[in-house]
């Protein structure tokens, strides 16, 4: 937490400011000097500073001018006044205006470290408080729903929740699926345990069975340690394994002894290891007709789907649009720092008429570019147009003025995000699938402006 606070020391003093600096390198923190409020605020529209400490007394811009500066902003630094003895009353009047507290020049620089630490544990405290109301409030605005198939769907959840049966959660590619998961295992008697979660699809058929099982140390080439599996690490929670419709044949009738008899064996070793999990299982894949063509065993779907659950993907349950829309206009300015308040009536009868093939997963992507467009607190649909936010939905491809190279490059650009989405964001795997070098598909996200993030 020490190397992540940036500290700003602001005094005239040249000699105290470089003590001061050097005392907090050595301790661990980030600090940079300004030698005056004015130059304090150069900094700061440059730089974030967790920790501001400043001389109260300074020709031109002071001290208690640079608390107001902050506080007029709504600049989330917390400040310390640095003071001489004799103006102490002027200190305690800097906190009355917002200072965190103050330090006496001649006393002992301890005094400063114990105040800037006291500074660091709450600001930690506060991120993880923040960090708790905002998963809160995501999990409770994902979940609410004025749709009567996803109510039903909640219901049923809520049901098997409170038993320790196999599910299977089916339903297209953005869904919510993991959401769903994370329902059914805070609703459990396993809640205070966790939950592992295996994105099936993601690993690559070399690595499955050594992420599912653990290695003992020296079982194969680059294995240095023993490492314990994902089916292991899952003990006394809960384990899913998303896509699991793509674990090869191969690996599948391992994978059902496992299930079947709750014992697993690291690879490289012969001794059984009892673990204790509740398996949640999704795809988006027709697992019928995978068992039909034999790609997926059919005594495993029967093992994995003591009951199963089907989530309708967002255009049947658009009464859900406006809740979603909001939450996630506001985790985006929340997280892109931005203040966007408003979106203009035609833009919103677009985000409420689009039909959201990528689900839910789509309507998250489309908000944030909308909000990195943004110029000022609201978005209009000329935005959405100028940038080709909607270019590649079903309505704006209608669009028959495009020249044939336009055509191309919204087409590859669409295909491009919808591997990317389905590997996770994961350039390796991605650029297999499209049979590219991950230098090649690195470019074309530069190019097409692909939000990576996930």
């Amino acid at each position: 937490m020490k190397s992540e606070t940036k500290i700003l020391i602001v005094d005239d003093e040249k000699n105290f400011r470089e003590l001061l600096r050097a005392i907090l390198k050595k301790r661990g923190y980030k600090a940079d000097c300004a030698q005056n409020g004015l130059e304090a605020v150069r900094a700061m529209k440059s730089e974030e500073y967790d920790i501001v400490i400043t001389d109260l007394m300074m020709d031109g811009m002071n001290g208690m001018d640079l608390i107001k500066y902050i506080k007029e902003n709504k600049i989330k630094s917390r400040c310390i006044i640095i003071t001489a003895y004799g103006s102490i009353e002027n200190a305690v009047e800097a906190i009355k205006e917002g200072a965190f507290s103050y330090f006496i020049k001649s006393n002992n620089p301890q005094e400063l470290i114990f105040e800037i630490e006291k500074i660091v544990e709450i600001n930690k405290l506060s991120k993880e408080n923040e960090m708790l109301r905002s998963q809160i409030y995501g999990f409770d605005a994902m979940l609410s729903t004025k749709s009567e198939k996803y109510s039903n769907v909640l219901k049923l959840a809520e049901k098997v929740a409170s038993t320790d049966v196999n599910v299977l959660i089916l339903g297209e590619s953005g869904s919510g699926k993991e959401i769903l998961t994370k329902y059914i295992h805070m609703k459990s008697s396993r809640r205070e345990n966790v939950l592992v979660s295996v994105n099936c699809h993601a690993l690559p058929e070399t690595l499955i069975e050594s992420e599912l099982y653990g290695h003992e140390k020296g079982s194969f080439t680059g294995s240095e340690g023993m490492r314990k599996g994902r089916f292991e690490s899952a003990d006394g929670g809960t384990l899913f394994l998303d896509e699991i419709g793509d674990i090869p044949l191969v690996s599948q009738a391992k994978i059902l002894r496992s299930i079947e008899n709750k014992e697993i064996e690291r690879i490289g070793s012969n001794e059984p290891i009892k673990v204790d999990f509740r398996l949640i299982c999704a795809t988006n894949r027709n697992i019928s007709r995978d068992i039909a063509e034999k790609k997926f065993r059919e005594d495993l779907y029967y093992r994995i789907s003591t009951v199963t659950i089907e989530i309708p993907p967002l255009r049947e349950r658009k009464e859900d649009l406006p809740l979603l829309i909001e939450f996630f206009m506001e985790q985006s300015s929340r997280e892109l720092k931005k203040d966007i308040r408003h979106i203009d009536d035609n833009l919103m009868k677009v985000l409420l008429s689009y039909d959201y093939p990528g689900n839910i997963r789509e309507l998250k992507n489309i908000i944030e570019r909308l909000t990195v467009m943004a110029e000022d607190d609201s978005i209009s649909l000329e935005d959405a147009t100028q940038y080709n936010i909607f270019l590649d939905s079903n309505e704006y491809e209608k669009n028959s003025n495009l020249s044939l190279k336009e055509a191309r490059t919204i087409a590859e650009r669409k295909y491009i995000k919808e591997v990317l989405d389905k590997n996770d964001f994961n350039m390796e795997i991605s650029a297999k699938t499209l049979q590219i070098s991950s230098r090649q598909l690195y470019n074309k996200v530069k190019e097409y402006e692909i939000n990576i993030k996930h």
